[in-house]
């Protein structure tokens, strides 16, 4: 699914077959997840080939190695050049891209004293998820921002991911709606998530949230359509039986939601503001003609 005979990642400086890469068994990102990653994703555009956000991800995994006190000597323009010539090499337009900076042998609790870059990319042309989700709430918490770099993009932070949403599966749910350690809803296994209520949008505030990078993207989009927002705490109650929701993230995009805990939104998602917010991403990322959005009566009025 992710490579093949053919495929070449990026490996320290790099590009390797992917079949022939080979990583440490006493590395600590092995041991103990010490490690940092992102999640990127590149369209074929109007424009040709365009990695969205790629300064902006870039930028967070390095500020994710420096907040693991990780050595990281990459520079994000040299990682955004790295990334588009990895596509042309394996001939990607719209794929994945996965960069993870993983730690030297060290079986010890200490700091790594060397990371090393590594760049995956393989073709992806839907999202993980599907419109219409039904999600319930976990019984797994985000971990405790006290105890972890929250708004890091580490790799043992997604254990508790796998928890919540393996859980969620389990009991006949499609995802799973993880609340923070004051019960106040944090986000899904791996998205960030938004509910919307008479005509506006709500979406957990920082503080025990990996605010993302589509999630500010989403913002973008509700200032360019008149569409009010907040950012704010709040308990899965309040968001029960609003008029919408949905999930955003990098690999998600934009998903609809259809039940949190069997209680579903009321509006048809067609009808609703989070629709439009929906659509006018996939035009974004697409680099299409701002015009289409107002021939499409998406323009709201402010």
């Amino acid at each position: 699914m992710y490579y093949n005979d053919d495929s070449v990642l990026f490996f320290d400086g790099e590009y390797v077959k992917a079949k022939d890469a080979k990583t440490d068994l006493y590395s600590q990102s092995l041991h103990y997840g010490y490690s940092v990653f992102e999640g990127i994703k590149s369209y074929k555009t109007a424009n040709g080939i365009k990695i969205f956000k790629a300064e902006e991800h870039y930028d967070r995994l390095r500020k994710s190695a420096e907040s693991m006190m990780m050595p990281f000597d990459y520079s994000t323009k040299d990682m955004v050049e790295a990334t588009y010539k990895l596509l042309e090499i394996n001939r990607l337009s719209n794929a994945y891209i996965r960069p993870i900076v993983i730690s030297s042998p060290n079986m010890s609790l200490s700091k790594g004293q060397k990371s090393y870059l590594v760049i995956e990319v393989w073709n992806w042309d839907n999202g993980y998820l599907t419109n219409k989700m039904r999600i319930m709430t976990s019984s797994f918490q985000r971990p405790n921002p006290k105890a972890f770099k929250v708004e890091a993009k580490v790799s043992g932070h997604y254990v508790n991911s796998i928890l919540a949403c393996q859980e969620a599966k389990d009991k006949g749910f499609d995802e799973a709606l993880v609340l923070d350690v004051n019960e106040n809803v944090a986000e899904s296994s791996g998205a960030n998530v938004f509910f919307e209520q008479d005509g506006k949008l709500f979406t957990p505030a920082k503080g025990n949230i990996l605010p993302g990078i589509t999630r500010a993207t989403v913002f973008e989009i509700c200032d360019n359509l008149g569409i009010s927002y907040e950012e704010k705490f709040f308990k899965p109650e309040e968001m029960q039986g609003a008029d919408a929701g949905f999930f955003c993230g990098t690999a998600a995009e934009i998903v609809a939601l259809d039940s949190l805990d069997n209680i579903p939104f009321k509006l048809n998602w067609e009808d609703s503001l989070s629709s439009k917010v929906q659509t006018a991403y996939r035009h974004l990322v697409l680099e299409e003609d701002y015009l289409y959005l107002k021939s499409e009566n998406l323009i709201l009025e402010k």
